[in-house]
């Protein structure tokens, strides 16, 4: 598989090379073998041969881990590259050659329906928790997919849609994840999207897959459609996608466009070598003999799963609940038939499934729990079921509801049309508060749900998210304090749908969803508006208590190494997240308020103390620079925030940074402002103005001023305010030399 073998391929074999050989397979050439591609974010979902056409049907038993949602919930990156390392060891049992996944797309509304398989609402969280898993799974020489390349956050209309975006906000918020993953875990595929960006069909943008992805961040693997995404296959290989999946029989396209001069030979070669690497680099999967322990895993996913659930609300500390000190009624279908996963391509068939029910009897005892279904999973109301769950909560000492999204309601495919929980629920809910006010609420969403309407009905809040096949046996172990909740928010829980940020923009229409709140996303907004919410982002309880105690910051010229000290200050060994945020506080530009920069998760018995070093680079205080075409870093003032949610904040420093920005030039467009502001147009134009003083003009007011700021220099002769056109050209020229 070298370079000379590809160059001696036919041009029909290396055309061959770029579309798969059935829906999971590449094709072969003699020296270059078929391989498998799987579905993958949170388990290997392989699918037996003769299975149905989209291949969503039934697959091999494989430990499903909690999906993105829940696992990026954790914070915890050695967990995940540990998760990922799983992954890579079931793939190469089921000889798996890439895994598709991770999927990085930020939330940027609550309402997509497939926010179950992403990270977060923060590029910076979501980049690392990707690289984390990648890293893992291909320590075990399988491949990955990072997903969807780019701007893929809604499933409304997503083989059609374009997102109309601004330079400025993609570089920021929509690619600077899988610019980080790229440079720091270098996977060996990235999938396209389906969608357009600013018109173009991500299968086929030269800017995004090669101009960006290649030669800007470095990228040296192949760039795979996501399946059915590719419109023009000969558009799509030029623009630097090299492998379309499924097959549509198209290769001939190829072939003749470069027989027939339209597309140059190397480009194909290219592709094929890209293809022939790719086999090379995800070797090891196809070796014999390797197997996996199933309980070990599912032990893993049990871990993960408890890690990743969210502590919102813990009134009166209810809890946690005493293994066999109390009575309890367990009320909630989903208690016994559990949502641990999202409908769609990332379904998996699981090892083993446990369920809340049984594991919470084999921590009370079965003659201290009674269970009561509660609800129907079609919304129909059950007065019988009602009366019966609220007669357990009232015989019990206490109530734990299991409440939750139908998975008809989430799936890849379609968007959600609200946040509420159904309606009967709620009712239930009320209902069982009323007659036990010891109530607990057991979330699982794959997407955020409003909680303020019912808040008020429930002691304690628990997000379970989505969290695999030992869900059920981590909720319980949280229940009971056997562990201790650590989760934090990924994402803002909004008082209302219609707070968030994108609810005038999301879905759009007319094949078009424009972006209008541009770098605005999740705690972006809330915080830079200061939006009361429901729960903010990087947010949750704990049943002890934490404390920073010391922070220090050492700022470089263009960076910074913050050091916190951090003690557990209450009674239970428990794990807290450690939050950096920065805050450009005399930035010229429009900057959100605050950004996460960097973050670590601790663990501390009681009254232990740990010291975290957590390093900002020169990423971490700068923003895209239209006009620079790069990363650029303003000279001034720059706030280190150090806390345990962007809303709660327990130190500030402030750093002073050189900057990277150059000083720019000036012209007769340049606001009078802008004059001011920089260091020789300043010390021209007050000159000027002070010899024109001097020669008895009016002396310029602070209300003129203040009202002459923003015009152009060039306009004070356009109205004859005392400067003619060719003094403007003599200032323009002096503005140019070089400062004295």
């Amino acid at each position: 598989m070298t370079e000379n073998y590809v160059d001696g391929l036919s041009l029909e074999e290396k055309g061959s090379l770029t579309s798969g050989s059935d829906f999971w397979h590449s094709q072969s050439v003699p020296g270059i073998e078929s391989i498998l591609l799987t579905d993958g974010p949170h388990g290997v979902r392989k699918q037996p041969e003769g299975g149905d056409a989209l291949g969503l049907g039934h697959s091999i038993p494989a430990t499903c881990f909690p999906p993105a949602v829940g696992l990026g919930s954790s914070w915890n990156l050695d967990l995940v590259r540990q998760v990922g390392e799983a992954l890579g060891d079931e793939a190469k049992a089921e000889q798996v050659s890439v895994l598709l996944g991770p999927g990085i797309n930020i939330k940027r509304s609550p309402l997509c329906g497939r926010n179950f398989e992403y990270v977060s609402e923060d590029p910076f969280l979501s980049g690392r928790v990707a690289a984390a898993l990648i890293t893992g799974i291909q320590s075990r020489g399988v491949g990955t997919s990072l997903k969807h390349f780019a701007a893929n956050n809604q499933e409304h209309d997503r083989m059609r849609v374009s997102a109309d975006v601004d330079e400025r906000t993609l570089r920021e918020i929509y690619l600077a994840g899988f610019e980080y993953a790229v440079k720091t875990a270098a996977p060996t595929t990235v999938m396209c999207s389906y969608n357009k960006i600013n018109g173009v069909y991500s299968s086929q943008n030269h800017w995004l897959l090669t101009e960006v992805l290649r030669e800007q961040w470095g990228f040296d693997g192949l760039v795979v459609s996501d399946w059915g995404a590719v419109n023009d296959r000969v558009a799509a290989l030029a623009a630097g996608l090299d492998l379309e999946m499924p097959p549509t029989g198209t290769d001939t396209q190829i072939v003749d466009a470069v027989r027939g001069g339209d597309l140059d030979e190397s480009v194909l070669t290219t592709a094929a070598e890209r293809l022939a690497t790719l086999v090379a680099r995800t070797a090891a999967a196809r070796t014999e003999g390797h197997t996996y322990d199933v309980e070990r895993h599912h032990e893993l996913a049990r871990t993960a799963a408890a890690e990743s659930a969210v502590l919102l609300a813990n009134d009166g500390e209810l809890l946690p609940l005493t293994p066999g000190g109390q009575t309890v009624a367990v009320i909630g279908e989903f208690a016994c038939s559990p949502r641990y996963q999202g409908a769609g391509s990332s379904q998996v068939v699981p090892t083993k499934l446990d369920n809340a029910l049984d594991a919470i009897l084999d921590l009370e005892g079965a003659d201290r729990v009674t269970f009561a279904p509660g609800f129907t999973f079609d919304g129909t109301p059950d007065d019988d079921m009602v009366t019966e769950a609220v007669d357990a909560a009232r015989r019990a000492d206490v109530a734990v509801l299991f409440l939750g999204l139908p998975s008809a309601t989430e799936s890849e495919g379609f968007d959600r049309t609200d946040i509420e929980l159904p309606a009967d629920q709620i009712a239930l809910l009320e209902a069982v508060h009323g007659a036990n006010p010891n109530t607990v609420v057991v979330l699982a969403n794959g997407g955020v749900v409003a909680i303020e309407p019912w808040k008020d009905h429930a002691a304690a809040i628990l997000e379970g998210w989505l969290l695999g096949q030992a869900g059920g046996s981590a909720i319980a172990d949280l229940l009971f304090g056997i562990t201790n909740p650590s989760g934090r928010l990924t994402e803002t829980i909004p008082l209302r749908l219609q707070d968030n940020p994108s609810y005038l923009h999301f879905p759009g229409s007319q094949q078009h969803v424009r972006y209008g709140e541009g770098l605005y996303v999740g705690y972006r907004y809330y915080d830079s508006a200061l939006r009361e919410v429901a729960y903010p982002f990087g947010f949750g309880l704990s049943y002890t208590t934490f404390d920073i105690t010391d922070t220090s910051v050492e700022a470089g010229e263009n960076s910074a190494e913050v050091t916190v000290t951090v003690r557990n200050s209450g009674d239970r060994s428990g794990s807290t997240v450690v939050q950096v945020y920065v805050h450009d506080a005399s930035a010229s530009i429009d900057r959100p308020a605050q950004e996460l920069k960097g973050f670590a998760k601790v663990h501390l018995d009681p009254d232990e103390s740990a010291t975290v070093t957590i390093t900002l680079d020169s990423r971490a205080f700068a923003y895209w620079s239209v006009t620079e075409k790069d990363w650029a870093i303003e000279a001034g003032d720059y706030e280190i925030r150090v806390g345990f949610s962007s809303r709660d904040i327990a130190t500030t420093d402030t750093i002073t940074l050189a900057g990277n920005v150059g000083v720019g030039t000036l012209d007769a467009m340049s606001t009078i402002g802008e004059w001011l502001a920089h260091p020789v147009g300043s010390a021209v134009l007050g000159a000027a103005m002070a010899a024109a003083a001097g020669d008895g003009a009016q002396a310029v007011s602070p209300e003129m001023m203040a009202l002459a700021g923003s015009m152009p220099l060039g306009k004070l002769a356009t109205f004859g305010l005392g400067i003619t056109e060719e003094q403007v050209e003599q200032l323009v020229a002096a503005a140019a030399q070089p400062a004295s």
